[in-house]
C-alpha cells in the first residue's frame, strides 16, 4: 500500500504568485538603484545554493561537465543557473523557468550584467536561458521532453505546499506536483530538492511512493542543531535518481 501523504500545511502569502511578484519586483527597483543588489536567494543562511553546487561536482556523482542540462525549477534570482555556469563549469544548456515575469525579468538583468550570452537557439553547449513558465498550468516545451539530466528545486515544492489553489479535483496543487516535475527528468536523471517545510522522510513521501519512479540516491549535508534532545537541520537537500 502507498504511504500516506503527510499533512498539508496551511496555506501561506508565500505559495502566491502576488507575493512572489512583489518580492522580485522589489528586487528589480532596488537592482535599479544599486547594481550589486542580486534580489531573493531562498535559504542563504545556510548557503544551500553553494552546498548543492558541492554536491552536483563532487567525484561520487561525476556529472560531465560538457554535457550535462540543468533545469531549474522556481530559478528566482537565478542564483543556482548562475553558480553552475561561473563555479560549477558546466557548459551544456542550463535553463532556469519562474511562473513570476519579474524573476525572469531580473535573472536577464544579472546575466546581463555577469557578461553571460543568454541564447536559447545555441545547440547544446553554453546554452542558457531563463523564461517565463508555470509547472502546474503549462505544458513541458517540445524541446523538454526528452527531459533534463538534472532538475533542481529549491524551495519551490515549499511554496507550491504553501499555496491554498485546488486542481479540478478540489485536491491542493502540491498533490500533482511530483508527477509534474518527473516528466521533466530523464530516465537515469536526477532531481535535487532543497526544503525548509519538509523532513527528509516526508520528502521521499511526496516523491517516492509506489508508483513512483525516483528512488532516494543522495542527500546534502547540512549543520545539525540539538533542542530538547532532539537533533535535526532547518533545511534539507535529497537527490531522487530516476529509474532506467
Amino acid at each position: 500500500m502507498e504511504s500516506q501523504k503527510p499533512t498539508h500545511l496551511e496555506p501561506s502569502e508565500l505559495g502566491t504568485k502576488e507575493y512572489w511578484d512583489q518580492t522580485y519586483g522589489t528586487d528589480l527597483t532596488t537592482h535599479a538603484s544599486t547594481p550589486s543588489h542580486a534580489g531573493h536567494a531562498w535559504f542563504s543562511d545556510v548557503n544551500a545554493s553553494h552546498k548543492v553546487l558541492k554536491y552536483l561536482t563532487s567525484p561520487a556523482l561525476a556529472l560531465d561537465r560538457e554535457t550535462t542540462s540543468f533545469l531549474d525549477l522556481g530559478t528566482g534570482n537565478g542564483e543556482m543557473v548562475f553558480l553552475l555556469r561561473e563555479e560549477g563549469g558546466f557548459s551544456n544548456k542550463l535553463v532556469g523557468v519562474d511562473y513570476s515575469k519579474l524573476s525572469v525579468e531580473l535573472c536577464r538583468k544579472l546575466a546581463q550584467q555577469k557578461g553571460l550570452v543568454l541564447d536559447p537557439s545555441l545547440d547544446g553547449r553554453n546554452s542558457m536561458e531563463f523564461t517565463l513558465w508555470d509547472i502546474l498550468h503549462s505544458k513541458p516545451r517540445p524541446e523538454w521532453v526528452e527531459g533534463f539530466d538534472v532538475v533542481l528545486d529549491k524551495g519551490t515544492f515549499d511554496a507550491v505546499s504553501l499555496s491554498g489553489e485546488v486542481d479540478e479535483l478540489q485536491r491542493r496543487v502540491v498533490e500533482g506536483y511530483a508527477r509534474r516535475v518527473v516528466g521533466l527528468v530523464k530516465k537515469g536523471g536526477m532531481l535535487v530538492v532543497t526544503s525548509c517545510n519538509w523532513t527528509e522522510e516526508e520528502l521521499k513521501t511526496w516523491f517516492c511512493g509506489e508508483e513512483s519512479t525516483l528512488e532516494v540516491y543522495g542527500r546534502v549535508e547540512y549543520p545539525v542543531f540539538k533542542f530538547g534532545g532532539q537533533t535535526g537541520q532547518s533545511v534539507c537537500s535529497i537527490c531522487f535518481k530516476k529509474k532506467s
